[in-house]
């Protein structure tokens, strides 16, 4: 606690002094961040480093293995996250952000780890579908280290399907307002790799180049169409 302690100090003494005008603005007009994050709660992790985000440019939801429950689930911290961003603050892109040496995938690799920990292990059922696709469409003889990267990748395009459930993204993507995209952060090498729903693949995130998104809206126009149709009926 003492270093925390330490940590608020330094901000307020030599941190905020910087940004305290943008600090006074978003008080005054509130926040307006672009995306909503959607990460795991690993200190390792941490969405504003890796991205450089400042104070209102991110909207961040983590849990244990940044998992979106399906919309049909309890409500819970997750799905309001989704909602609220998403209905109240209008962000444009929504990110499922996975990582390297994640814990939430190793108790899925080894079950038996998670037997103290049932609520952890109820959490984690949001997650068996990744970790069953590793086991039945890799190969056998993968290594400790790689099974938990596979599952950990798969875990995020599972997310995305769950992410598709909710309402309010449902609605959006229909309509062609958002975007899902799915991230992997490995924690060794900084690198960030990006799933790209045109090839189905994790590529390397480059800057010089368009970011690829996993999911894009409809861009349906017959979808406008037919609800001004069925209005003016």
């Amino acid at each position: 606690m003492g270093n925390l302690l330490k940590g608020i100090s330094t901000f307020r003494g030599a941190v905020y002094p910087n940004d305290s005008a943008l600090y006074r603005k978003l008080a005054r007009e509130g926040q307006q961040p672009q995306a909503l994050m959607i990460s795991c709660a690993d200190s390792r992790v941490m969405p504003e480093t890796i991205t450089q985000s400042g104070p209102g440019e991110l909207f961040v939801c983590r849990n244990a293995g940044n998992i979106v429950p399906p919309f049909s689930t309890a409500n819970g911290g997750v799905s309001s996250a989704i909602e609220y961003a998403v209905v109240a603050l209008g962000v444009r892109d929504i990110i499922v952000c996975g990582h390297s040496d994640c814990g939430a995938m190793k108790g899925l690799c080894h079950p038996e780890t998670l037997i103290p920990m049932p609520n952890v292990a109820a959490w984690l059922k949001h997650s068996h579908a990744a970790y069953s696709i590793v086991c039945e469409a890799y190969p056998a003889d993968l290594s400790g280290h790689d099974r938990v990267r596979a599952v950990a990748m798969e875990n995020i395009i599972v997310q995305l399907d769950h992410l598709r459930t909710h309402p309010s993204v449902a609605a959006k993507l229909a309509t062609n307002e958002i975007a899902l995209h799915g991230w992997f952060f490995d924690i060794e090498t900084g690198e960030v790799q990006v799933y790209d729903g045109a090839v189905s693949a994790f590529i390397k995130a480059k800057e010089d180049q368009p970011l690829p998104a996993a999911v894009m809206g409809r861009g349906n126009p017959h979808v406008t169409h037919q609800t001004t149709n069925l209005a003016a009926e």
